[in-house]
């Protein structure tokens, strides 16, 4: 009885956010949703979901605190090596053949995905005729990515990847120590536009040459997932890529036959010709 009345809760406390301030959680993943929330509850010190209806009605600061529950940011840099060393040896390739590129960053969180990318497009010729695209729901996350300062503790995982990845430089060319941590290179994000962009209800964004969204369709329900897909489909230039991430595939998408797959490993794939 208790949890039917606290998943009602939920659905109004979602419906809430979505109306008042135009954030969508409502096709999140239930369970991934659920308990999040619930870690919100205990340490905001709410004592039910209504009072967060409440307080997220009348007070704008809880709308900060939600989303910092309720958005993913956690991430590393080059998270998955062999994702990066694919993209480097064999999507790569493909892009130098363009005289300009687009590069789309999905749900980019706090910016690691981005920086990682900076990198490897500058060790490989290509940051000169390339544009990034960073965007995320979450304006904390955006403005902690535009910021590119990350924990000086985290940056021996950060070096071991980029390594693993086939990084053709140190990893300490690109950043200094200052702040508490390690400040990237500002030349890094002299080619990256930061902008709010919402998988769940805005529309198609440019014409990219690669899309990486990874680790974010998990968290999405089926139906979003696929609205999602659909808005990658449109947005990718003529046989543009697509990189989801390890637990992620486009197998039982409706849009699975928009796309080819081009590391079935990497879960890399490629628009199909229309």
């Amino acid at each position: 009885m208790r949890d039917d009345v606290e998943d009602i809760e939920i659905r109004l406390l979602l419906e809430a956010l979505y109306q008042r301030y135009h954030y969508d959680f409502r096709r999140y993943a239930k369970a991934s949703v659920k308990r999040r929330l619930k870690q919100a509850r205990e340490q905001l010190g709410h004592a039910s979901y209504s009072a967060m209806q409440d307080a997220l009605l009348h007070d704008p600061d809880m709308l900060e605190q939600l989303l910092g529950y309720l958005t993913v940011q956690v991430s590393e840099m080059f998270r998955d090596p062999s994702y990066f060393k694919a993209l480097r040896e064999t999507v790569l390739p493909h892009l130098k053949t363009y005289p300009s590129l687009k590069v789309w960053v999905a749900g980019c969180s706090e910016g690691e995905e981005l920086y990682s990318l900076a990198i490897l497009f500058r060790e490989e010729g290509l940051e000169d005729r390339t544009i990034f695209y960073a965007t995320d729901i979450n304006p904390d996350a955006l403005q902690a990515a535009a910021r590119g300062i990350y924990p000086i503790d985290r940056v021996k995982l950060f070096t071991e990847n980029h390594r693993r990845s086939g990084g053709k430089s140190s990893l300490s060319n690109y950043y200094t120590t200052g702040y508490g941590g390690a400040v990237f290179d500002k030349s890094l994000r002299e080619r990256v536009v930061f902008s709010d962009h919402s998988l769940v209800t805005d529309a198609v964004f440019g014409e990219m040459h690669l899309i990486s969204c990874r680790n974010v369709l998990i968290y999405f329900d089926r139906e979003l997932q696929d609205r999602a897909i659909g808005l990658f489909r449109d947005s990718l230039a003529r046989k543009g890529f697509l990189g989801l991430g390890a637990k992620e595939s486009l197998r039982f998408s409706a849009h699975t036959g928009a796309f080819a797959e081009f590391d079935r490993d990497e879960k890399i794939y490629q628009k199909r010709e229309p």
